[in-house]
């Protein structure tokens, strides 16, 4: 067996070069077959993008910013964070899908034949069941929903996670990282089969009410809500939650987001704005006659701990988790002073990964949600 583990570290260092050359020292092992990294949009891309080609020549890197970090010390601001995979235990492939604007269904199917294609040409006796899909994608492109729903329907049985890329609450623009360089309105695909047990996961601490809205009009190129049971959105909406209009503010939103059931499971849609004209815009994407509740949180700390419960009843104590975690989850956490606790939890369970603009989990687009993917420890004794 070999020695070589998933190898995680980040860089608190405020300037790039620096920032991955400490990245770089802590990650570096033989044979890798990925580096990925999270890394704060206040760095200099151009430098940090050189320094990474320079340092991990030769080696498959794929990366985004964020709207904060998470890494071996819990929540993180302004730092560079990521993992080493070694090659004798993973086999990974990834492209780069360009031209979100412009997306098409037809597209996504032929992307990921591709990438199919070249992860069993490199090793054909590869299990399906030892393999997960990460997307990273451009968090301004408003392009989330269709880009998942494809991949994962072109993706089969091969489970889909993932998180929209973040600039630190600035909301102009945010970037992946693929084939050395740093790339807006794109997304990144990653496949990787690996020799270790794991399990995608998805976890939010909402709790729907029972009383039904319905969208009778919106806007769905915009993700904007014009009426709600026949009504202007933003004043049924404020009744639900007992208050006024002019008491709608981003804290209210968080706190009650509203939530879609699909398939029996509730997927979070979290509000951005209430607009001047009586409109609320969304986070994710809307359609007239789409049902929704009001949800309430109700512990964040104990639903988070339950997640990893359920993990280590699957896999043991896990060597990684990969983890897409909203900007909105993170914002609760500050405001009631939670992030030591937190941190505590990610740190126990080797958690490395970023606060997103939305996160993605088996091809549906969600907000003020957790989703990743755990890998045990235990080598599963088949091949990659």
């Amino acid at each position: 067996m070999s020695s070589q583990i998933i190898r995680t570290a980040h860089s608190s260092a405020t300037e790039a070069r620096q920032a991955v050359a400490e990245f770089h020292a802590a990650v570096v092992q033989q044979d890798m077959a990925l580096v990925i990294f999270f890394c704060s949009s206040e760095y200099d891309l151009d430098v940090l993008a050189a320094e990474m080609n320079q340092r991990f020549s030769g080696v498959q890197v794929v990366g985004c910013t964020t709207a904060g970090e998470i890494g071996p010390a819990g929540y993180l601001q302004h730092t560079l964070t990521g993992a080493s995979f070694p090659a004798d235990s993973h086999l990974v492939v990834s492209g780069l899908l360009e031209d979100l604007s412009r997306f098409e269904i037809s597209r996504a199917q032929v992307f990921v034949q591709t990438l199919l294609q070249r992860l069993e040409s490199n090793d054909p006796k590869v299990c399906l069941e030892n393999r997960f899909a990460l997307l990273m994608i451009d968090g301004m492109s408003s392009r989330e929903e269709p880009a998942a729903h494809a991949l994962q329907y072109a993706l089969g049985k091969i489970p889909l996670f993932g998180g929209s890329a973040g600039d630190d609450q600035k909301f102009v623009r945010t970037y992946v990282f693929s084939n050395g360089k740093f790339h807006a309105d794109s997304a990144v695909l990653v496949l990787v089969n690996t020799a270790f047990p794991f399990m995608t996961f998805k976890t939010q601490h909402f709790i729907p009410t029972e009383e039904r809205m319905v969208v009778t009009e919106a806007d769905l190129s915009e993700r904007i809500v014009k009426e709600i049971n026949g009504l202007p959105a933003a004043e049924e909406y404020a009744r639900m939650l007992g208050v006024r209009v002019d008491e709608l503010n981003p804290m209210r939103f968080a706190a009650s987001p509203v939530v879609v059931m699909i398939a029996g499971t509730n997927y979070v849609r979290s509000i951005q704005q209430a607009n001047p004209d009586g409109s609320l815009t969304l986070y994710s994407a809307i359609e007239e006659g789409l049902v929704l509740r009001v949800a309430h949180g109700a512990g964040l700390v104990s639903n988070l701990e339950q997640t990893f419960d359920k993990i280590h009843a699957e896999l043991g104590h896990p060597q990684l988790v990969i983890g897409c975690d909203c900007i909105l989850r993170k914002l609760e956490v500050v405001q009631n002073g939670l992030q030591g606790r937190i941190a505590e939890i990610f740190k126990d369970n080797n958690t490395i990964g970023f606060n997103s603009y939305g996160e993605q989990f088996h091809g549906i687009h969600v907000n003020q949600t957790l989703t990743g993917v755990a890998i045990g420890s235990a080598r599963t004794g088949t091949d990659v």
